[in-house]
């Protein structure tokens, strides 16, 4: 009897809970076998190196690094490796990222694990999948009116930290970060950047 050929996999969750029992219900899959898990983003980077899996099963938001950044360095690093992210907040700006970094899969923790199987499979044959509702609210929500720069503002203003600590968080002159943070509030049409940074993390902009 010829055993069935194994799609190694990484799951990558800070989630213990969620990340054990995952891994429990894949195991019970007799072609897909849970070579690595991971807590961080680091730690999924480090676990792919050393595991070498097929697929890598992360989640969107973790410490260290994002699903995203991780992606981004394992297409650069284990070109072989697909990666499918699977998210609770699934914004179109995270989409549209995740995309651009050459994840193959991109879904709701909301779907069962034997969804979760069949999408597994489906990304190592080489095809994409991505959530049906995820993409509709993507093409509904368009593209960020965000200059890089201004995102990356933004973003450290996010705590509220005042201008200046911004402006030494971005490597940036004062009057520069307040250009920035005024162009991106005026192009969310937003009333200030408190409103601005909510209403791009809202579109995963940010």
């Amino acid at each position: 009897m010829t055993s069935v050929p194994h799609v190694r996999l990484l799951l990558a969750d800070d989630e213990h809970l969620i990340r054990g029992a995952l891994a429990a219900l894949l195991a019970l899959e007799e072609d897909l076998l849970v070579v690595a898990e991971a807590a961080t983003g680091p730690e999924a980077l480090a676990m792919a190196r050393a595991h070498r899996p097929d697929v890598a099963v992360v989640d969107l938001q973790m410490p260290g690094a994002d699903g995203v950044k991780v992606a981004t360095s394992l297409k650069a690093e284990l070109p072989d490796c697909q990666v499918l992210i699977v998210t609770s907040h699934g914004r179109p700006g995270h989409l549209k990222r995740a995309l651009e970094a050459g994840v193959r899969g991109f879904m709701p923790k909301t779907v069962s694990a034997q969804r979760l199987a069949e999408i597994i499979r489906t990304v190592h044959a080489g095809n994409r999948y991505v959530d049906p509702e995820l993409a509709a609210d993507a093409i509904a929500a368009g593209d960020s009116p965000l200059t890089a720069r201004e995102a990356e503002v933004l973003e450290h203003a996010a705590d509220g930290a005042p201008v200046s600590e911004i402006a030494e968080r971005a490597a940036l002159a004062e009057g520069t970060v307040r250009n920035y943070l005024s162009s991106a509030v005026s192009k969310l049409g937003a009333e200030n950047r408190h409103a601005a940074v909510r209403l791009a993390r809202e579109r995963g902009w940010v």
